[in-house]
């Protein structure tokens, strides 16, 4: 794991969903153990192959999740926003990073120890809980995103993509597409040229607005949600 630069965790308990519910008492016992980190751009937080023995929450930037084939090629699995949190096997064997965690701006992101967090779930009913229905999210969207790539066709999973990074922002009608062009068609499944030509195509349907090499004005959301269906 990339060392970055470590800082209290304090400030990463209150702010991201896991954690909501918590009283004082609990969120404090939470703060003891959790350390904050912050990486710079195109730092690797894990590598494949290393092994995970800590839970990572992403508190401010964003983080690519991906593996890399025998032959070179790229596969993004994940993009991660605040509030998202990886390395959850460590929780429950010993096991390896199964992706590449690349930062792609300046991030935060909060990390609990395997044991330190295992001892204060097996304290706290309620933040078990909570983890567990997360977990069961998690598991849920991966679900949805595996049957998006293999059943939508590419004009879908392009617009079900550019919901998913509208609400990421907070429903901001402006905003950046958090990776390279050639990296977003990786993401759905699609060739860069393909990309190029449903953005086009979506553009002229007056459904957004291409703004440099990444800006998406969106101008009509409720019509890309009638694309996904």
């Amino acid at each position: 794991m990339c060392c970055g630069k470590q800082q209290h965790g304090g400030s990463c308990v209150r702010t991201v969903p896991v954690f909501k519910g918590l009283s004082d008492e609990e969120l404090i016992d939470l703060s003891s153990v959790i350390k904050s980190r912050t990486f710079a751009k195109g730092e690797y937080i894990f590598r494949e192959g290393e092994l995970s023995d800590a839970l990572f929450v992403v508190h401010q930037g964003t983080i690519k999740v991906s593996k890399v084939s025998d032959e070179g090629k790229e596969q993004i699995l994940r993009i991660l926003f605040p509030g998202d949190f990886f390395g959850q096997y460590a929780l429950l064997d010993n096991k390896m990073h199964y992706a590449d965690a690349e930062v792609l701006e300046e991030t935060t992101v909060c990390l609990l120890n395997k044991n330190d967090f295992k001892g204060i779930l097996e304290r706290n009913p309620v933040m078990a809980m909570n983890f567990m229905l997360a977990l069961s999210e998690l598991l849920q969207k991966a679900d949805e995103w595996i049957g998006t790539i293999s059943l939508l066709e590419v004009e879908r999973r392009l617009a079900k993509a550019l919901l998913l990074f509208f609400e990421k922002e907070r429903e901001k009608e402006f905003f950046e597409l958090p990776v390279p062009k050639k990296d977003f068609a990786s993401l759905i499944g699609a060739t860069p040229e393909t990309l190029s030509r449903k953005l086009v195509y979506l553009q002229n349907q007056k459904i957004l607005e291409l703004d440099g090499r990444r800006g998406i004005r969106l101008l009509n959301p409720e019509k890309l949600k009638e694309i996904v269906g």
